[in-house]
């Protein structure tokens, strides 16, 4: 159940740093780019919190829309990053 605590995390931190995204009533497979929760200041918030949480590094190559297109998406990068499930 490791996945479900990382998702919980990641939805925990956007939710309470994007006001958008409480009002929306965010999903996991909801788009956070598209839908303006995340603009390029937020993912910078958003690379911030996930480098010192989980204790990995962002390269900027990685720094794609792909990458953060959803909560799912941004789940499946970390634990790419990590190498294991966090």
């Amino acid at each position: 159940m490791a996945g479900n605590h990382l998702h919980t995390q990641v939805r925990q931190f956007i939710l309470e740093k994007f006001p958008l995204a409480r009002k929306q009533q965010l999903k996991d497979s909801d788009a956070l780019l598209e839908s303006g929760i995340l603009d390029s200041l937020g993912v910078l918030d958003l690379v911030a919190f996930i480098e010192k949480e989980f204790c990995i590094s962002v390269a900027d190559e990685e720094l794609v829309p792909e990458n953060f297109q959803t909560i799912d998406r941004l789940v499946a990068f970390i634990q790419g990053k990590a190498g294991r499930t966090v």
